[in-house]
């Protein structure tokens, strides 16, 4: 006999990537005050709801938590014991990766200047980078370095690819993290994807930014604690060295921060997967886990419990 279950959504948005089943109920809880029901088989939480909300599970009884994001940092600390919980992989890879091929355009091109140019009517024929023929060092490689891989290759690039261990794939040798002050010097683009964790933390320090070669340009889409901010401030108010931030510690970034008036730093409000693609991406995500669920068989993407 097919089961019934109930699905709880935050909003309304995802209702119409779901196909209706006789044995589906969807209800809508954001995980603000009381719980609809006592008993909820799959929740979706809100989309950058912060991971504090998840203490408010405590008193429903779940099968699966299906997060809205790839990262899961800190959800471990607050999650009710016992619960099993899945992340968003395969949902905000591409429209990551288009977020930082975007910046790393903008950022060789000097879009910057350029539209500060057009408010101004100046014609200023300066000649800018490249993306063409740069040495790019893509440190993580899960599905969004490899993402950020397949968009960069066209472009004629040079890519060096690092994860947390080294190995050997179709396309050559991955290094391991242990490697890169050897590999920082000789890459002109930075771009940092990892997960937080204790060992990612300030992985962005003093010894990594003073590693990269001058005129370098750092690409952060990890997490705002993956970088030291004080360093960050320190070595691109000096010119030496750009960035391109998705995310910043803290978050949101203040108004009166350093780092909003730095030359050569362009900051985007870590919307790397906040495209027209998420949504229709999390609601395929999200039949899988229903229909997964009605047919008796585990769920993907597990990352905690189960």
């Amino acid at each position: 006999m097919t089961p019934k279950i109930s699905v709880s959504l935050p909003d309304a948005g995802l209702r119409e990537y779901l196909a209706p089943h006789p044995d589906v109920t969807v209800l809508e809880w954001d995980l603000a005050g009381g719980a609809p029901q006592r008993r909820i088989d799959i929740v979706v939480p809100p989309y950058m709801g912060g991971t504090k909300i998840l203490r408010n599970l405590e008193s429903v009884e779940t099968e699966l938590v299906q997060s809205q994001s790839i990262g899961y940092d800190g959800v471990a600390d607050v999650l009710p014991a016992g619960r099993v919980f899945a992340n968003a992989a395969g949902v905000h890879e591409t429209s990551t990766a288009e977020l930082v091929l975007a910046m790393v355009l903008a950022s060789q091109r000097e879009f910057p200047r350029l539209l500060e140019n057009q408010q101004q009517g100046l014609w200023e024929t300066k000649p800018t980078a490249s993306l063409a023929d740069r040495r790019v060092l893509i440190v993580g490689y899960g599905g969004v370095g490899k993402a950020i891989e397949e968009r960069l290759l066209p472009f004629e690039t040079t890519v060096t690819r690092v994860a947390s261990q080294s190995r050997t794939d179709g396309n050559g040798v991955v290094h391991g993290i242990a490697e890169l002050p050897a590999l920082l010097p000789d890459h002109d683009i930075v771009i940092v994807g990892v997960p937080l964790s204790d060992a990612t933390r300030h992985l962005i320090d003093d010894a990594f930014l003073s590693a990269m070669p001058d005129g370098g340009l750092l690409v952060n889409v990890a997490r705002g604690p993956v970088a030291d901010t004080e360093a960050l401030v320190r070595h691109t108010g000096s010119g030496r060295i750009r960035a391109a931030l998705d995310v910043t510690d803290p978050e949101p970034l203040p108004r009166d921060h350093p780092l909003w008036r730095t030359p050569g730093v362009i900051i985007t409000p870590h919307v790397g997967g906040a495209s027209s693609a998420m949504r229709p991406r999390m609601g395929r995500l999200l039949q899988r886990q229903i229909d997964l669920m009605l047919a008796g068989e585990p769920p993907v993407n597990v990352v905690l419990g189960g």
